[in-house]
């Protein structure tokens, strides 16, 4: 998936007419040349018919020709996962002033 700009980028994904990636929302973590950006979104189960938890990813893109190209992801398997980065984060963070 490519992009001119940052606002089209999307985790969506759809095939045969079935969206088996919804992106429910996505904050854009750094722009420029290389963009990072938190998606939350949920995949597709057939087996169900139904749409399986929630995830996230953070997806890194690079700009080269005029398109944004994925460079890389890190996809945080549960919302135990994504709790505990959280925990992290702000215990680094608390007390530490803003640049």
């Amino acid at each position: 998936m490519t992009a001119e700009h940052i606002d089209d980028i999307t985790i969506a994904y759809e095939e045969d007419g079935t969206l088996l990636v919804e992106e429910l929302d996505k904050k854009i973590l750094s722009k420029g040349l290389n963009t990072t950006i938190l998606f939350r979104y949920r995949e597709w189960n057939g087996d169900a018919q139904t749409y399986g938890p929630d995830k996230f990813s953070i997806r890194r893109y690079k700009k080269t020709a005029g398109v944004f190209r994925q460079q890389s992801k890190f996809n945080i398997s549960s919302i135990k996962q994504a709790r505990l980065i959280v925990e992290a984060l702000s215990g680094w963070i608390s007390g530490i002033e803003e640049e």
